[in-house]
């Protein structure tokens, strides 16, 4: 699906020569023109109707609308954009000109094309079903598979998860795939490995394979923007394209695909071109949570990537039942790692999973970013009894690595990069 709003700026820009030349409405001087989207594909009519589509769509846009009025620089245009050329998009057939075009369109759910995929759904579908399935199989190891797997198995529906590798979320620690797979399993969940379906011949099959970016009919070929094969439009380390009035982060860009990272894109963005501060996204010791259950945060290096670019680390590891669940008797239990380099004991990674993870990374993501050592985290005092303080209290390594310098690594810093 195109972008169906473009969002403008209002301040000073160059004369609109082209349009006035093409005898077509002209807008008023633009600094930046903002392609957004509402990122809906239209459902199969069997699983949910066009009216509640529609609702969908007006929800979102409800909400774009009141945070855009918010700012009285900000004009909202609603319509088709399409970009003309490097300094102009039509929005239903009128032109809009503007010194820059930030294109940030995001991305759109991917459904593989095999025979009876018209059957299949995907996440946008799967928050407007008209009731819960009793049996769902879901296709994907990433994000979104395991959360969607968790939303369903929470309501009592028959769940099958199918992927390709062998384990679940590749990138990430190898403990923590292994640790949340099992808890998944405890649950009720039915982790199928090494399969993926080649036709799908009955209903309620959930697609979560990844997302592409949402860049066709946007006219960003002829007006010589450089993409990738996947449709990813190609920046350089200030978010530029090829074209250099044209700048695009988000999704759009599929460099680091979380929508936090997006804003600090758009906020480094805004420095370069109206602070006066050419600002480069910093990609280094980016958080992320999997809103799985149990969920998963994470930050900084996992173990296999701090061996091969540091070579000699230590391993924290707790594995352990909250006091809650001491109590009540459920079976959910926590795992925490902490990857450490040996030689300055800076903390490279921290890597977690179970019930209020992502709350408890948050905070301790600004101490890795930071570059706060071990024996930092030693000096402080924990928060009695909580999950959290086990990260201040590991004090014996579970295990220590020694494999000599890594060979042809220039920037330990490189930011860990969790794939899908």
């Amino acid at each position: 699906m195109v972008p169906s709003h473009a969002t403008s700026t209002l301040t000073s820009s160059p004369s609109a020569l082209e349009a006035e030349a093409l005898g077509l409405p002209v807008s008023p001087p633009i600094s930046v023109l903002l392609l957004p989207s509402v990122n809906f594909l239209s459902p199969p009519s069997h699983q949910t109707s066009l009216e509640a589509s529609a609702e969908r769509v007006y929800s979102v846009d409800v909400c774009q609308k009141s945070c855009l009025c918010m700012h009285q620089s900000v004009t909202l245009i609603e319509g088709r954009g399409k970009i003309v050329n490097p300094h102009t998009v039509d929005v239903n057939g009128k032109l809009y000109s503007a010194r820059h075009i930030l294109v940030s369109v995001g991305a759109r759910p991917y459904i593989p094309d095999i025979p009876g995929k018209e059957y299949a759904i995907d996440s946008d579908v799967a928050l407007d079903l008209p009731e819960k399935p009793k049996k769902i199989a879901i296709i994907g190891g990433g994000y979104i598979a395991l959360e969607f797997a968790g939303i369903f198995n929470g309501l009592k529906s028959e769940v099958h998860l199918f992927f390709r590798q062998r384990k679940v979320l590749r990138g990430f620690d190898e403990e923590i795939r292994d640790f949340v797979s099992e808890q998944m399993s405890l649950r009720g969940i039915e982790l199928h490995m090494e399969e993926s379906p080649e036709a799908i011949v009955s209903r309620m099959f959930m697609f979560a394979t990844g997302r592409r970016p949402n860049t066709k009919n946007l006219g960003l070929e002829a007006v010589g923007v450089r993409m990738s094969k996947n449709g990813a439009m190609e920046v350089d380390e200030y978010s530029r394209t090829s074209v250099p009035s044209i700048w695009a982060v988000g999704d759009v860009t599929d460099r680091l695909n979380l929508t936090p990272v997006a804003l600090m894109e758009g906020g480094a963005l805004a420095k370069t071109l109206f602070g006066n501060e050419p600002t480069k996204p910093d990609y280094r010791a980016v958080p992320s949570a999997v809103f799985s259950q149990p969920p998963i945060g994470q930050v900084g290096l996992t173990e296999e990537q701090a061996v091969e670019r540091y070579g000699d680390i230590d391993i924290f590891t707790a594995n352990f039942r909250p006091l809650k669940a001491t109590l009540s008797g459920l079976p959910d239990r926590v795992f925490m790692k902490l990857v450490v380099c040996a030689r300055t004991n800076k903390v490279l990674g921290l890597h977690m999973c179970g019930d209020d993870i992502p709350e408890i990374l948050q905070g301790f993501a600004v101490a890795v970013k930071a570059g706060l050592t071990k024996a930092d985290f030693d000096t402080t005092v924990g928060i009695h009894p909580t999950s959290a303080e086990e990260l201040v209290t590991m004090r014996n390594p579970t295990r220590k690595i020694r494999s000599g310098p890594s060979q042809g690594k220039k920037d330990p810093e490189v930011k860990a990069v969790t794939g899908v």
